[in-house]
């Protein structure tokens, strides 16, 4: 009676072979991505690049280039929008923006004027943009 069971066993198996060699590899195939995504959860985490001054240019050969060594196109300090002023316009525009406004970020760096008041950007002639928020 057990060699019976057996000798069925035995023929079960060369009869399924393929099939069993291919549900092995699923197996084994799943178990490893398992592994290795969980390995990957505890894998340490690398350190951010910090650029820390982009602005400043060094010289490489009589050309002014920033510090990955590409041109610079704008040789000017990096000066942030709350030092310049609250408000600023295009000169050759008729509104003015709040400088996170949109439309303000569109405005090229040699056109910008900046005002400390919007009754100073109004004196100048410029009008409060309709589609920037807050004004």
């Amino acid at each position: 009676m057990l060699t019976d069971l057996l000798a069925k066993i035995k023929s079960s198996l060369k009869a399924n072979q393929r099939d069993l060699y291919l549900a092995a590899l699923v197996f084994f195939t799943s178990v490893a991505s398992f592994g290795l995504g969980r390995l990957s959860a505890i894998w340490p985490e690398e350190e951010p690049i910090v650029i820390e001054n982009p602005k400043s240019g060094i010289m490489n050969q009589g050309r002014d280039v920033n510090q990955i060594g590409l041109p610079s196109h704008d040789s000017s300090p990096m000066i942030p929008d709350s030092a310049r002023g609250a408000y600023v316009a295009s000169k050759n525009g008729s509104s003015y923006h709040l400088p996170d406004c949109p439309s303000a970020k569109q405005i090229k760096e040699e056109n910008r004027i900046w005002f400390q008041t919007a009754d100073e950007a109004k004196r100048a002639g410029y009008k409060p943009a309709g589609n920037c928020p807050g004004l």
